[in-house]
């Protein structure tokens, strides 16, 4: 077919255009990249490696810094919102008394050595230690599971149950069974997943629990779902809570994996912990203000808070964290407990890429002279996250922290414990993606009690574990260590 001359002097001139288009198209794309950076980011290395990737690689850099880069999550607005209205509500219904963890109440006594790190906490958070409270280890889902669908088969006003990853397996099914009677018989039942999170299953957990009568939302559904598998801004929180009153959390999803005695081709350790107390109306206001960001939905009243009552000698404090109005918090407090640190630091996570500050202030704290011991899995389920770690850990062995390796299965437990009365719970890892781009939600508790159980548990670990060394570093092939060197620059991504 032969095409009008007039047309193919313009195709022709087109074609010679284009390599002037892609060029003005890739300049005007990075420079918007890097005024948003520099005027949105406040972390100095990760602007530099987002602005570094967008004048790199043309036009993709962009386009990722779009998708994974941006923060879309106004919340802010959402949770003052709900706070006024649960203050006003609390005081309609106990005659003007003040609400529940309320940020303008009290803080309970601690002892003098930890006063700097609860003044650092409650002037991060807002959120006042509260004291009463009883936390209890539960090892792995065969004690967790059993625990909670005996909590949800109890429940006699409302069930609230927010996680990552709740897989239709065999324990999903169980939980989603305990729901759906729990509805049945009258009780007030909201799960959120989270959107990606719940694609780990074939079958959407929301969409088997909304088709069997259970009111369940996802949080915040990506745009592009071909990128879920490194999606931010997720709500990694792991919260459930039953009649106001008692609650449940920690690091552990809702999946078979879990349950150990099972027997599951990829099984995972894990803790998570049960919660009674005043601090559980925190935990049930994470919860609320995700649901309410999620689906517009308010829950006030007593069918979701209960009066917290004293059942424990645990002083708790609810830590919010994510990439909006609670950026920070958890970072925050991890250094300031890093700070306080006189004896002894443990830290048990299953991903370990702290940024700059973080590793510099676990280095200071070991030269201090304080015994620093880092549990880690000697094979993580992500093998870029085993690799980039690699290049941090000569620092910290030379500043005197030392580095365990456990042996499988895949150990997902989140422990941090300062001292001998001093703990921090639940879902965040020591990462940018927990600390910087996830919602997470853990629990400070100073109690030597607990920390006493704990301990037992963190020794169980180092018993099993093989301690790295430098000499074990050194004798790395050389393609190893440019493999972990080159993985570690994409750790402000991971």
């Amino acid at each position: 077919m032969n095409l009008p001359t007039w047309l193919q002097v313009v195709l022709r001139e087109g074609l010679n255009l284009l390599p002037l288009l892609a060029t003005l198209l890739h300049l005007a794309l990075a420079l918007a990249v890097t005024l948003h950076a520099l005027l949105t980011r406040r972390d100095v290395s990760t602007t530099v490696a987002w602005i570094g990737l967008a004048w790199l690689t043309p036009v993709v850099g962009a386009l990722l810094y779009l998708l994974l880069g941006v923060n879309r999550i106004q919340r802010a607005g959402v949770a003052l919102g709900m706070k006024a209205a649960w203050q006003r509500e609390h005081q309609r219904a106990q005659g003007g008394a003040p609400a529940i963890g309320a940020a303008a109440g009290p803080d309970a006594p601690c002892t003098p050595a930890l006063a700097g790190i609860n003044r650092l906490a409650r002037r991060t958070t807002g959120n006042a230690l509260l004291a009463g409270n009883a936390v209890t280890p539960l090892i792995d889902g065969d004690q967790a599971y059993p625990a909670m669908l005996a909590a949800i088969a109890g429940a006699r006003h409302s069930v609230t149950l927010a996680t990552y990853i709740f897989d239709l397996d065999e324990v999903g099914s169980a939980f989603a069974d305990a729901l759906v009677l729990a509805s049945r018989r009258g009780v007030a039942v909201r799960v959120l997943v989270d959107a990606v999170g719940g694609r780990y299953s074939r079958t959407r957990m929301v969409a088997h629990l909304r088709a069997r009568g259970v009111t369940a939302a996802a949080f915040l559904p990506p745009r592009f779902p071909g990128l879920l598998a490194y999606a931010n801004l997720r709500n990694h929180r792991k919260i459930m809570v039953v009649d106001g009153a008692q609650g449940f959390t920690g690091g552990m999803n809702i999946r078979a994996g879990h349950q150990l005695s099972l027997h599951t081709a990829r099984p995972v350790r894990c803790l998570h912990f049960t919660v009674q107390g005043p601090v559980v109306a925190d935990m049930q206001r994470a919860f609320a203000i995700d649901w309410a960001f999620s689906t517009g939905e308010a829950l006030l009243g007593d069918t979701w808070f209960a009066a917290g009552k004293a059942c424990g000698p645990v002083l708790a404090r609810g830590v919010s964290d994510g990439p909006d109005g609670d950026i920070d918090h958890m970072r925050h407090v991890m250094l300031g407990a890093l700070a306080s640190a006189q004896r002894r630091v443990c830290i048990v996570t299953p991903y370990f890429l702290p940024d700059e500050v973080l590793l510099t202030t676990l280095q200071i704290t070991a030269l201090r002279g304080v015994a620093v011991d880092i549990v880690l899995p000697a094979r993580s389920n992500l093998p870029l996250m085993d690799w980039a770690m690699r290049p941090q850990l000569g620092s910290l062995f030379h500043a005197g922290c030392r580095v365990h390796l456990s042996p499988p299965p895949f150990d997902h437990s989140k422990l941090f414990l300062v001292d001998d009365d001093w703990s921090l719970i639940g879902s965040t890892n020591w990462d940018a993606r927990s600390l910087r781009l996830n919602f997470e939600y853990n629990l400070e508790c100073h109690d030597a009690g607990l920390v006493k159980q704990l301990d037992v548990l963190v020794r169980q670990r180092l018993a099993q574990a093989r301690t790295l060394d430098v000499a074990l570093l050194d004798r790395q092939p050389l393609a190893g260590q440019l493999r972990d060197r080159l993985t570690g620059l994409l750790s402000p991504y991971l």
